[in-house]
C-alpha cells in the first residue's frame, strides 16, 4: 500500500542560481516530495520567449499558461515540473513568475499585501503566512536581487532530512514554518465554512459562494484541486475588484 504524503512543515530558503535550483527541485522530487508540494519564486529565469506582454499590474497569468509544455517552451525544462504557474507584479521588487502552491497563496491569502498598499510587497505577503517579519524582509531583498526563494511543504518527521537536503544544495537562510501552505477547501467546499480562513477574509459574501460554486465545479470536472483554485480565482478577478481593505467585494460593472 503507497504511503500518503503528509505535508505538515513548509521549509523556506533562498538559492543563488538556477541551476542550484533546477538540481535541488529534482532530489526533492527523487527523495518522495510530490511536485504540487514544491514552490519557487524568482525573476530570472532563463526565458527563451518574451514574457512582458503578459504581465500586468496586480495580475497572474493562468489558463493556458499553466500547462508544461507552454512553460517548458517560455522558460526551459526546470519550471515545467511545476504546476500552477503565474506571473505578479510585486511593489518593490516587480514582475516575477510564481510555480507551485504559493501562486495562489500570494493571489488569495496575502492579496492584500501583494495588492501595494504603502509599505506592501513580498515581506507583507510573506508575514501573512506566520513567517518572522525579518526574515521576510530578507527573502524580498535577495528575490529582488535576482535570486530564488525555494518552500518545500514536508512531512513533520523527515524535516529535518530535507533541510540537510537543502542546505547540501546551498539553500541559504532557512527557515521552517509548523504548518504547510494554505489551500482553499479540503477536498470538496460544502460551504463558506470550509474555505480556509486565509482566503475567506479576503472574499466578500458574494465572492465567496462564487469561488466555492466555479471551485467544486471545476473540482468536479478535472479532480484537479490546482487548477479549481485558479479557475475560481480567476472567476473572482473577472467580477470583482479590490476595495481598499485587499477584499474581492466591488462587483464590476458589466458594459
Amino acid at each position: 500500500m503507497t504511503e500518503v504524503y503528509k505535508a505538515e512543515r513548509t521549509i523556506t530558503a533562498v538559492l543563488k542560481e538556477e541551476s542550484q535550483v533546477d538540481q535541488l527541485v529534482r532530489r526533492l522530487i527523487d527523495r518522495g516530495v510530490p511536485q504540487d508540494h514544491i514552490s519557487l519564486m524568482g525573476q530570472n529565469f532563463e526565458s527563451k520567449t518574451r514574457i512582458s506582454g503578459f504581465i500586468s499590474k496586480k495580475d497572474v497569468i493562468l489558463g493556458g499558461l499553466r500547462t508544461g509544455a507552454v512553460f517548458g517552451s517560455l522558460f526551459g525544462s526546470l519550471l515545467s515540473l511545476f504546476t500552477g504557474m503565474g506571473v505578479l507584479f510585486i511593489p518593490f521588487i516587480g514582475s516575477v513568475v510564481a510555480a507551485g502552491p504559493i501562486t495562489s497563496v500570494l493571489l488569495g491569502a496575502a492579496s492584500g499585501a501583494i495588492a501595494g498598499s504603502a509599505g506592501a510587497g513580498l515581506a507583507s505577503a510573506l508575514a501573512t503566512l506566520g513567517m518572522p517579519e525579518e526574515k521576510a524582509a530578507i527573502y524580498e531583498t535577495r528575490v529582488k536581487a535576482g535570486e530564488y526563494l525555494l518552500m518545500v511543504e514536508v512531512p513533520a518527521n523527515r524535516s529535518g532530512e530535507y533541510q540537510l537536503l537543502i542546505e547540501s544544495a546551498g539553500g541559504e537562510e532557512i527557515h521552517i514554518n509548523e504548518s504547510a501552505l494554505p489551500r482553499p477547501c479540503p477536498g470538496q467546499c460544502n460551504g463558506v465554512e470550509d474555505l480556509s480562513p486565509e482566503i475567506r477574509s479576503h472574499l466578500s459574501e458574494a465572492a465567496q459562494q462564487d469561488f466555492i460554486e466555479c471551485y467544486n465545479t471545476v473540482l468536479n470536472q478535472t479532480d484537479d484541486e490546482t487548477k479549481a483554485e485558479h479557475q475560481a480565482w480567476a472567476t473572482i478577478k473577472d467580477k470583482y475588484d479590490e476595495d481598499e481593505n485587499g477584499v474581492w467585494s466591488k462587483s464590476k460593472v458589466v458594459a
